[in-house]
């Protein structure tokens, strides 16, 4: 007869929420690579625009805030895209301490590039199923970022 205790039922990695967002995210990264590869440009360069595209000249601090990016992180990527042609970055000449990011006519033209494709139908979701979990989604990040800005 075995005298050992039981093993504790710990949740497996399939059980944790956090591996679900994360594994999801890294699938929605190779389901997008050969839309942003025909592009020319990384997932995250590809979100900065999308934001241009929905509020031109932005500071890159409030660009930062949209996209949960810090400045450190969002500068090399801006770079990137300027180099590429598709943003420019100037001083705020009402506060020369704000860079304002600004879209370029090719920056603006990528939307009639096809960038507009989305994965929804790849989702295998019927689009009001995909609506809400996108809605649940932003909640749930809602919800973890008050809970770590409370220091809990």
């Amino acid at each position: 007869m075995d005298a050992r205790p039981p093993k504790p039922d710990y949740p497996k990695l399939a059980d944790f929420m956090c591996f679900a967002v994360y594994s999801t995210n890294l699938a929605y990264g190779r389901a997008y690579r050969p839309i942003l590869e025909e592009l020319g440009v990384t997932y995250t360069q590809w979100i900065a625009i999308v934001a241009l595209w929905e509020e031109d000249h932005q500071t890159v601090s409030g660009l930062g805030e949209k996209l949960f990016l810090e400045s450190n992180t969002l500068t090399p990527i801006l770079k990137k895209l300027e180099t590429l042609g598709y943003l420019r970055r100037g001083r705020d000449p009402r506060d020369e301490r704000q860079v304002i990011v600004s879209l370029t006519e090719s920056g603006r033209a990528l939307r009639e590039k096809g960038a507009q494709r989305t994965l929804v139908q790849a989702s295998g979701l019927e689009p009001d199923e995909f609506r809400a979990l996108q809605k649940a989604i932003v909640k749930l990040r809602t919800n973890l970022i008050r809970h770590a800005e409370a220091g809990n």
